[in-house]
């Protein structure tokens, strides 16, 4: 056997994930997340995305997996993109804001959480982010 080759069984692996439908690669990423492995299902989310394009129920995991694996650019871009399909979607907002806060774009992240605030005024965790954020910024504008 060539060695540059993988054997057989990998190579048959390999296209058993090639025919994963978005479906399954979502559920694998989302049991990924519960067991914290949060890069491997940003990964496996990725796969999910790019099979289905725009799919909420993908993007709200797959930002999730990009936040809690430390890559908030990324977290940014796809909540964004969350939000593209979904303008109303309080949660979104809340968590943009919460990546927006990482990448230390204040401003940004304060005007989510009001957004979040005003979709759902019932929300305890949106309201304290908010006063969180609205004193940061009060902080860093008197320095």
């Amino acid at each position: 056997m060539n060695e540059a080759s993988p054997p057989a069984d990998d190579r048959a692996d390999d296209r058993a994930d090639d025919r994963e439908t978005a479906y399954e690669l979502l559920q694998r990423g989302q049991a990924l997340i519960r067991r914290r492995h949060h890069a491997q299902a940003a990964v496996v989310l990725e796969r999910a995305a790019r099979t289905e394009p725009g799919k909420g129920s993908i993007l709200e995991p797959l930002g999730r997996a990009y936040h809690l694996s430390r890559q908030y650019e990324l977290a940014r871009e796809t909540f964004e993109r969350l939000l593209d399909v979904d303008p109303s979607a309080h949660w979104a907002h809340f968590a943009l804001a919460a990546s927006l806060r990482k990448l230390d774009r204040l401003a940004e992240a304060r005007t989510h959480l009001r957004l979040a605030v005003a979709l759902s005024p019932g929300s305890e965790l949106y309201r304290r982010a908010l006063a969180a954020v609205e004193a940061a910024t009060r902080s860093s504008d008197a320095a």
